[in-house]
């Protein structure tokens, strides 16, 4: 029986004493080999060194795991930069503005792989106000655009911009890119990118790339402005 004045010796305090203790294995080897712990790759005992050694296996294991995902990601990285780099030397290569438009789209489908997608500009010089690529852009549209501070990316909420592609009633994912220059919050333009797949533009991902690519786009799109 207990002494009422005296405090129960705890797990934390037991540990706490080995851990402030190092020499106390020491002076006490035997105890050693005579702890036995249930290995987690079965439920036969085996000896603390050995379960310190399965242990360190694991964690090298996981160790392993992380480095080969971290390879695997700086490798798709590589990949999506010599695409975005490809890419832009095509519009690079643009010598007439009012090229730019289905230049952009038709290279971002083959270089990304991107079944769907449209484009539509307003606010343009005159010259390039009646192009096709200028038409169909209503208020609404363009009121979604000014207020995307980053690309939307999720499911087709019945976007009017869906309606640009040639075929909206396939998209299960939209990526909705607004495009605008330097010196205005508002947007001139908008890029629409689809897929019937619906975890290719999903709420979770990372819109980074996504940035990257309007940025271009509307850069080399200013052309139309001037």
């Amino acid at each position: 029986m207990n002494h009422p004045s005296m405090t129960p010796i705890t797990e934390d305090d037991i540990a706490d004493f080995l851990v402030n203790t190092p020499d106390f294995f020491e002076r006490h080897a035997e105890l050693l080999a005579s702890v036995q712990l249930t290995s987690p790759h079965g439920k036969r005992a085996v000896g603390l060194q050995e379960r310190q050694a399965e242990m360190l296996r694991d964690k090298i294991r996981a160790l392993e795991r992380r480095m080969m995902d971290m390879i695997r990601h700086g490798n798709e990285n590589m990949v999506i930069a010599d695409r975005l780099q490809r890419w832009a030397r095509c519009l690079f290569r643009v010598r007439a503005p009012e090229l730019l438009p289905a230049t952009i789209v038709e290279e971002i489908q083959t270089q990304f792989q991107v079944p769907q997608v449209a484009l539509k500009l307003w606010d343009l010089h005159p010259d390039h106000a009646d192009s096709p690529f200028a038409q169909g852009a209503g208020e609404d549209v363009r009121n979604l655009a000014s207020s995307l501070v980053v690309p939307y990316c999720g499911v087709n909420a019945g976007f009017d911009a869906v309606g640009w592609l040639d075929h909206p009633e396939a998209v299960a994912s939209v990526a909705l890119l607004a495009l605008r220059d330097e010196s205005s919050p508002l947007a001139f333009g908008m890029l629409v990118l689809a897929s019937p797949d619906s975890q290719r533009f999903h709420a979770g991902m990372g819109t980074e790339f996504l940035e990257r690519l309007a940025d271009t786009a509307a850069a080399s799109l200013s052309r139309l402005r001037l």
